[in-house]
């Protein structure tokens, strides 16, 4: 691809570093859009002070600050919008109000505009500790930034077919893994005696544990395991398994290296449809076998009886999860595949041409 001179404006909710949708969506690719020569401004909407709080209880006053101040901060990058060839928009351009900032560069001006997502974000989704601010979001602004958009980059390929249906130019961007810089080392089996079993994610999708705390619970009376939950929140149960490890970017792969079997349950409705299946490529990438529950994505990164095992079932997790704890040889077979099953197919590295080719 050839090197060019054109600025980019990245329109985003969160600050850098912070949210995995934007680690794994599009800030692990900056460097390589440096390299072709573009050069590019991050727009938060949300200040580091704001997000720390945004997703707990209270705070209500500090939270209206903050939506406030990134509404402040869209009005200027609308006015300082000339300064820029491409505006990259992940998620949405506001949590609130009309989409102004899109909706006038559709109208008036021929600036490419790429509109990137990772979840079904056109259904109302919301958090419990910001219920009062319920009102003011529209999910429906989703649906105009997708027909806006000059592109759709979409998470799977369950998204690209609603996003399709109002944009001809929408395409297929998984969410990736970088093996090359963060996901380098392997987790080490054990030939025998205790195994960790892990689940990693954020506070929105920690409650999916829920599905399957009667399969710890009967299982940590049989087996010598320890259940390890790596979050920005702790689970809200108790087991005797349990071990609650906050997550910290400093000691990530670290934490996540630590675990012999990754847990990815999901319940089968159509906001999980939209999910991209981070969870398992972050286990496989460091050579872990992954259980999951094949809803959405999943079934397409993931080959039953290869990288892991599909659960439908309690007794489907507490089959699979014996049978990995009994089998330490098939636990280190699978092992084996995983990562190169990430390499080859959902590396940052063997996906970044189509991701480029998303500014050309």
């Amino acid at each position: 691809m050839a090197e060019t001179g054109k600025r980019v404006l990245f329109i985003v909710p969160y600050p850098p570093d912070q949210a995995p949708s934007q680690r794994f969506r599009f800030e692990q690719y900056l460097s390589m859009l440096k390299e072709h020569g573009y050069s590019f401004r991050i727009s938060p909407y949300f200040d580091e002070e704001t997000w720390k709080i945004l997703y707990r209880k209270g705070h209500l006053f500090r939270k209206a600050i903050g939506l406030c101040t990134g509404l402040v901060r869209r009005l200027y990058d609308t006015l300082s919008i000339g300064a820029y060839d491409i505006v990259f928009i992940h998620r949405e351009s506001s949590p609130v109000g009309f989409p102004l900032l899109p909706f006038l560069l559709h109208r008036y001006s021929r600036k490419r505009i790429i509109f990137d997502f990772d979840d079904a974000i056109w259904i109302p989704n919301y958090s419990v500790g910001n219920r009062l601010f319920r009102f003011l979001k529209n999910p429906g602004n989703s649906l105009k930034l997708m027909r806006w958009s000059t592109v759709n980059s979409c998470g799977n390929a369950w998204l690209v077919n609603k996003a399709l249906g109002l944009n001809p130019n929408s395409r297929l961007i998984p969410t990736t893994i970088d093996t090359h810089n963060l996901h380098r080392q392997e987790a080490q089996h054990p030939c025998s005696g205790k195994l960790v079993v892990g689940w990693t994610g954020s506070h929105s999708t920690i409650d999916y544990l829920e599905l399957i705390i009667p399969v710890l619970r009967e299982l940590e009376k049989r087996l010598d395991i320890e259940f390890r939950v790596i979050s920005d929140r702790p689970p809200g149960f108790t087991l005797n398994s349990l071990r609650y490890l906050p997550w910290n970017k400093k000691t990530e792969m670290e934490d996540l290296a630590g675990i012999n079997i990754g847990l990815m349950p999901l319940p089968d409705d159509e906001w999980a449809k939209g999910k991209c299946g981070l969870k398992a490529l972050q286990y496989m990438a460091l050579g872990i076998p992954v259980l999951l529950s094949p809803v959405g994505v999943n079934p397409q990164i993931v080959a039953h009886g290869e990288q892991g095992f599909y659960c439908t079932t309690k007794e489907d997790w507490i089959h699979y999860l014996q049978l990995l704890f009994h089998d330490r040889e098939m636990l280190k077979k699978m092992a084996s595949t995983t990562r190169q099953h990430v390499q080859s197919n959902y590396s940052v590295q063997s996906n970044a041409r189509e991701f480029l080719l998303l500014f050309a």
